[in-house]
């Protein structure tokens, strides 16, 4: 399940509007995504079934049906389990040992063969209809869900992959950013190249954050040949901008509240520091470069320096690590004190809830514009800290 429903703090093959723009009015088993005819029960039974079939025919020593079957579900109850498929369980069983370190479960290593046996056509083919109730009751579960249709993989369930490529929310809302920033960007640069001077209001907008980003920002953070990464770092500043300000819309959420894309963001930093400074310095001259100069007896000077270079190197790694969790924990913070605002009148009525409505909606609001800041602010952060670390990876210490 979703950390929070109201938010969108997790990532999710979804979106997730409210019920009543997205109803869900399936009829039958047909219906129904694969994804979610996986997550059913009875599905999960018959696809155990069919896979126990198929392994006694390409294995010896499978347990029989009925044992087979207890063990599965008895597993299904143990933490952690719970709801999960029989591929699964028989992944877990190919991959214990012996105290000799050989297969405990040899018949369990043909699973991967027999699971490609088992398809939900068939199961749409072969299977009984679903009862009202049940169709109701999932009905009520997906209204509100508007589905990402994955033709390149295949879901686990609405917040897993279970394999290929996998299309989530996040991607599709930073797929936006860009294109968004290709659009504007390109009519910017459009309007630049017919006048010398900015003319209208966007353009002098953009221009504003573009020069402050460039003489403030980027050029004083990295030094000497600071213009050749201006384009990346504007690139960065703006997208991230774009992503933090997503999470300021209903039903959408913040892409930097994930770690998957601070994270790749904070990697870029350093892959391009680094590089640069390869360029510069050599693919080992990078790297000593992380020792700052001392004139040292060479006695002593050795070994001071492996250990200034071990520090520098843990270093290196630890703070564009928290250049990625920086962004990331000042995104969630936000959204998770305005959930606890909101959350307030939650358990409230009558004139509790009355007398408390002003301050709940009062605090929302102003929470709500300290975080319209916080977006801003964290651009300007992430882009100032990645400029200092280019800086001081294309230049001597």
């Amino acid at each position: 399940m979703a950390s929070d429903p109201i938010l969108h703090i997790k990532d999710s093959y979804y979106f997730e509007v409210p019920s009543w723009l997205a109803p869900s009015h399936r009829e039958s088993l047909q219906d129904f995504p694969d994804v979610w005819i996986r997550l059913d029960p009875a599905y999960q039974l018959w696809e155990a079934n069919l896979v126990h079939a198929k392994l006694s025919e390409l294995s010896k020593g499978v347990p029989s049906e009925t044992d087979f079957i207890h063990n599965w579900e008895h597993w299904q109850h143990e933490p952690g389990n719970h709801g999960k498929p029989v591929r699964r369980y028989l992944k877990e069983l190919a991959e214990e040992k012996t105290k000799d370190d050989k297969p405990a479960n040899p018949w369990a290593e043909s699973w991967p063969e027999a699971q490609e046996l088992v398809t939900v056509a068939e199961y749409r083919e072969t299977a009984q209809p679903w009862s009202p109730k049940k169709i109701e009751g999932y009905n009520e579960v997906l209204s509100g869900k508007i589905l990402i249709p994955q033709p390149f993989g295949q879901l686990r369930n609405l917040y897993q992959k279970d394999s290929g490529f996998c299309i989530s929310r996040f991607m599709v809302l930073e797929t936006l950013v860009a294109i968004v920033m290709v659009l504007v960007f390109t009519w910017y640069a459009s309007r630049l190249k017919k006048s010398i001077v900015p003319k209208g209001r966007v353009t002098h907008l953009l221009d504003a954050f573009v020069c402050y980003l460039r003489e403030q920002v980027i050029r004083p953070g990295i030094g000497h040949g600071a213009d050749k990464f201006v384009p990346v770092l504007l690139t960065m500043f703006f997208f991230v901008l774009g992503c933090n300000l997503l999470g300021m819309i209903p039903w959408l959420g913040a892409p930097t509240a994930s770690f998957s894309v601070t994270l790749s963001l904070a990697f870029a930093t350093l892959v391009i520091g680094m590089g640069a400074g390869a360029l510069k310095f050599g693919p080992v001259g990078v790297w000593l470069n992380l020792i700052p100069h001392m004139d040292l007896p060479l006695i002593i000077g050795i070994p001071i320096k492996i250990m200034l270079f071990v520090i520098e190197l843990a270093g290196l790694f630890i703070k564009h690590a928290v250049l990625g969790v920086r962004l990331l924990a000042n995104m969630v913070a936000g959204h998770l004190v305005l959930l606890g605002i909101v959350a307030l009148g939650v358990e409230m009525s009558g004139w509790n809830l009355i007398l408390t409505l002003p301050i709940i909606v009062g605090s929302a609001v102003l929470f709500s514009c300290l975080e319209l800041f916080v977006a801003f602010l964290q651009a300007y952060i992430f882009t100032f800290l990645s400029s200092l670390f280019i800086g001081a990876s294309t230049h001597h210490h």
